[in-house]
């Protein structure tokens, strides 16, 4: 390290940084996929179509995105709302998917990463003043994103808090009293899901898909579904379903009245593609007014990234059946997939051998959220540094044995409990080492706080 010109060498108990702090998979070792590859190098460099190294399946969809795209060519800007026939690939995802249940492609908005989705529809529903000003409910814990967005544009955050004894689970009752209690002060409009959870991991059950929803037409919610981890889900007993398809078959007292935006990305699930920045949102019932207001809003920044955009295609339309690349991306998806749910169990249990640790089950996404069960004297240590008292754990963790995660702190947690989070995301050897150096870290942590 260097301070001032002058080289600092202050010999650390470790020889590297891990950083579990952060679900970026490829940063951790993930590969990418080849045909999402394969496709992004044909659409960048398209004299590479005449090239025999590339198989036909490849060449067909880049094909298809940079006839689409003007001058033939990633470099130019798009539509606001994205690539037309990308919205078009993306709403026949959807229906596959979602077994039927057609989209609309004039529903669907290409954005840069879900993230500028979430921001941009919290922006059009925001509104009022004092105790008229709009309420956003959103999940405790939850990620940062939410009450960052809601921050910036000056609305009420109203936590509901999700049951960790229950495995993280999501109680009606629980909104019930949110929104009973913020009706005091604000307006509350919109309710934010996050499934699978994220830092959480639990994956919603179809029966609380639809108690959440019977619950926003009572109440007029608007739904924001972020299903970015929409393949990560690991648990046997689970499986992920869209909130789009339960609204669908709830009939149309629901599907023609209560107002749903759903968020996917490029980022997550076997793909671990940040850098694209690729996304893409699913707004339906929008008003038409509402809807002319939101494009007007999208084409204040012209387009998302071209490239991005592209990206998000492969994810939506991948190798089928019959295609060359098909055997190869199924195995290298099946890989990643495999070998995230064998890292699931093993944090889980490894975790829970610890004494002083408990750890839910990890259902889906890819990271770990346990509590930590701190001393009095760890808690009175923390506060002499005016810390949080997992913020003080986190950072006693990182300077011993250079592990970075995040305090649960940081993503809201009931008062009086401690977690951190942690991704599942280093190579299942890499992994169960990190695991040993925290269990190995916290035995001596409670000893000397004992």
């Amino acid at each position: 390290m260097v301070i001032l010109g002058k080289t600092m060498g202050i010999k650390k108990p470790f020889t590297e940084v891990i950083r579990a702090n952060i679900g970026d998979a490829q940063a951790m070792g993930q590969q990418p996929i080849t045909f999402l590859r394969q496709v992004m190098a044909l659409c960048t460099y398209p004299n590479l179509l005449d090239s025999p190294s590339f198989p036909e399946d490849a060449k067909k969809r880049a094909r298809r995105i940079l006839q689409a795209c003007g001058g033939n060519s990633l470099g130019s800007y798009s539509a606001s709302q994205g690539v037309n026939c990308i919205r078009e690939d993306v709403a026949a995802y959807i229906t596959r998917r979602d077994g039927g249940v057609p989209a609309d492609p004039d529903n669907i908005y290409l954005t840069t990463g879900a993230s500028d989705g979430i921001s941009t529809i919290l922006k059009i529903l925001v509104s009022g003043g004092g105790k008229s000003r709009t309420g956003v409910l959103i999940p405790i814990p939850q990620y940062p994103l939410y009450s960052a967005v809601i921050s910036e544009l000056d609305a009420v955050q109203v936590n509901y808090y999700l049951d960790e004894e229950n495995c993280w689970a999501l109680n009606v009752n629980e909104l019930r009293r949110a929104v009973r209690e913020a009706k005091e002060h604000c307006d509350p409009k919109v309710l934010c899901i996050i499934n699978p959870g994220n830092p959480t991991g639990q994956v919603q059950s179809r029966k609380c898909i639809e108690d959440v929803i019977h619950f926003a037409w009572e109440e007029k919610l608007f739904l924001l579904a972020d299903e970015v981890y929409q393949d990560n889900v690991y648990s046997p007993g689970c499986r992920f379903h869209s909130f789009k398809k339960v609204l669908h078959e709830m009939g149309p007292e629901y599907s023609s009245n209560v107002e749903l935006a759903s968020f996917h990305s490029t980022s997550k699930g076997y793909m671990g593609e940040c850098g694209y920045r690729g996304g893409y949102m699913e707004v339906i019932n929008l008003h038409p007014e509402i809807k002319g207001q939101l494009v007007k809003l999208l084409s204040v920044r012209l387009c998302p990234p071209v490239s991005g955009q592209a990206a998000m295609d492969i994810v939506v339309n991948p190798p089928v059946p019959g295609e060359e690349s098909f055997e190869q991306f199924r195995r290298e998806k099946e890989s990643v997939l495999g070998d995230l749910a064998k890292k699931a169990k093993l944090t889980e249990d490894l975790f829970n051998q610890v004494p002083g640790v408990q750890c839910n089950p990890l259902q889906g996404a890819m990271y770990a959220f346990p509590r930590i069960f701190l001393p009095a004297r760890a808690v009175e240590a923390a506060q002499a540094h005016t810390m949080a008292p997992d913020m003080f754990y986190c950072m006693k963790l990182l300077e011993e044995t250079g592990i970075c995660v995040v305090p649960g702190s940081g993503f809201g947690q009931r008062e009086g409990t401690y977690h951190f989070r942690m991704t599942i995301l280093p190579p299942v050897e890499k992994l169960r080492t990190v695991l040993q150096k925290v269990k190995e870290f916290h035995i001596k942590f409670l000893e000397k706080y004992a």
